[in-house]
């Protein structure tokens, strides 16, 4: 009779090698499906869009928040 590990590495060797390569390939094939572009370029641009609390603040009110950040990274 084989061991559990015999068994177990048979199964690792065979299936679960199969099941591995059939979800890298998936996952290649989901990433790169047409009509991802877009989604992908706006992931990529992420890092450059202007923080939320940032845009469109004009610095005119009293108490702004924005301001005292602004100076504080000239």
């Amino acid at each position: 009779m084989h061991d559990t590990y015999t068994i177990l590495r048979e199964i690792a060797d065979s299936w679960v090698l199969l099941a591995m390569t059939v979800f890298f390939i998936g996952c290649c094939l989901w990433a790169f499906r047409p009509g991802s572009r877009a989604l992908h370029d706006d992931a990529a641009m992420a890092p450059f869009r202007e923080p939320p609390h940032l845009a469109g603040c004009s610095n005119a009110c009293l108490d702004c928040s924005c301001a005292r950040t602004l100076e504080d990274l000239k």
